[in-house]
């Protein structure tokens, strides 16, 4: 019987239907965690589809390609002894679809499990396109007992306790967890309590990177049966979590616990919002942003995130003066682009503004001036930062934090043009903050 289990978790950063992509990168950390003399390596939650796939599961040819991908990366255990925990999308006979868990060695799948709690709120609706499956059932790995709950199955005490009273020694745990505010503290939470009622440890993974308007933030972790955290992987990067884990009387325990420290509040803030704007212009095929910079503190950041996510050279910031810009913003625009060493330009809008104001003078005669006039400079900003995307393929970022968008301090067609938008979930103070910091 093994005594010891060295176990990979490869935290990895999917796109959503890139499937070549996706097995090129399985297949490089397959070779990392054969070199790391790991005897298991798991992926984190439909992790060849990139989580998650939504409609592209109702196309029948993507399926089907999904499904060759996961036995493509399954045939690369052939040469090897490293076992494969290789969460996908599984088509039954019958044609029902589940979110899986595939287990296999030496080339071929030994083993298959569903996930039997689909979540059906917040951002994800799987019951959309997966059935649920029954109380699943251990793998028998290397002669240990091991269950695989996935994500959403161990928020119910029912399924980790099924696997461990079927004799389950180890849980691990693929996920598609994404971050919010002090998420990391509410995981701990949730896995200290499923460990304190079955007594085994957990080892929690969850995928990293930018997909649309989540972020995913990485952080896997594990937790022994002492309720411990016998380990902690990096945060908002990818990262290849090695531990070993050895029987003992009382169980199995980890060798050597190892922490790698989690960023504090403001830093988890930034490193999200940075990593949700890298991953959004990547994935898209964008290499470069251009933003109207207004000596205001939320352009100034967003600057500094753009700076942070792509570097200096695929940056270009634009200041638009009015009759009505300060001095000081001109010089405070200036300074920060200097700051950042991006590429500046001041192009100045009162001739294209005093242009429309003009041709709209007939139709608005006898009418006051309000916000209408008002919204015209915004526009002829939004216009000519567009007009600067699409001649020179940057992408427009917007700059509005998220206390102004709830209360409606924006303009559609002007300060709101754009494809991005890194500081939308953040609130003016916490703009504030986040440049203190």
């Amino acid at each position: 019987m093994t005594e010891r289990l060295r176990i990979a978790l490869a935290q990895l950063n999917p796109t959503v239907g890139a499937l070549k992509q996706n097995l090129a990168l399985g297949k490089k950390a397959l070779a990392q965690a054969l070199a790391a003399k790991a005897d298991l390596v798991m992926f984190s939650e439909l992790f060849l589809t990139g989580y998650f796939p939504e409609d592209l599961l109702f196309k029948p040819r993507f399926v089907e390609d999904a499904m060759e991908a996961a036995q493509a990366l399954v045939e690369e255990t052939k040469n090897s002894k490293i076992g494969l925990l290789l969460p996908t999308i599984w088509r039954e006979p019958d044609g029902t679809l589940r979110n899986a868990v595939i287990y296999a060695e030496r080339g071929e799948i030994l083993a298959t499990r569903f996930k039997r709690e689909l979540p059906n709120d917040d951002v994800f609706y799987e019951k959309r396109y997966f059935l649920p499956g029954p109380l699943p059932a251990p793998i028998m790995i290397g002669g240990i007992s091991i269950g695989v709950p996935i994500c959403e199955d161990i928020w119910h005490e029912d399924v980790c306790a099924s696997l461990v009273r079927s004799g389950a020694e180890i849980l691990l745990c693929p996920n598609g967890s994404p971050y919010w505010a002090h998420k990391q503290n509410q995981r701990y939470e949730l896995v200290r309590s499923r460990v304190a009622e079955v007594k085994v440890p957990l080892l929690y993974l969850n995928q990293v990177g930018g997909q649309d308007e989540l972020v995913f933030d990485g952080a896997s972790f594990g937790i022994g049966a002492d309720g411990e955290v016998a380990f902690q992987g990096k945060s908002f990067m990818s990262d290849l979590v090695v531990s070993e884990w050895e029987r003992r009387e009382t169980g199995w325990a980890c060798t050597e616990r190892t922490a790698t420290p989690l960023p504090s509040h403001e830093e988890a803030q930034w490193r999200a919002a940075v990593l949700g704007l890298r991953d959004y212009v990547g994935k898209n095929g964008f290499k470069k942003v251009v933003l109207g910079l207004s000596g205001g503190i939320d352009s100034a950041v967003v600057a500094a995130m753009a700076v942070d996510a792509l570097g200096k050279q695929n940056v270009h910031c634009v200041m638009l003066p009015y009759r009505y810009t300060s001095e000081d913003s001109l010089k405070d625009a200036k300074d920060c682009a200097t700051r950042l060493g991006v590429r500046y330009d001041a192009i100045p809008i009162s001739v294209p503004v005093e242009a429309v104001n003009g041709e709209l003078a007939q139709l608005f005669a006898g009418q006051a001036a309000d916000i209408t006039e008002e919204n015209i400079q915004s526009r002829m900003r939004g216009l000519i930062l567009m007009a600067l995307s699409n001649k020179f393929g940057s992408m427009l970022l917007t700059t509005g934090n998220k206390s102004e968008m709830a209360v409606g301090y924006a303009t559609i067609y002007g300060d709101m043009n754009g494809g991005f938008n890194p500081i939308k979930d953040l609130l003016k103070m916490q703009v504030y903050g986040l440049s203190q910091w």
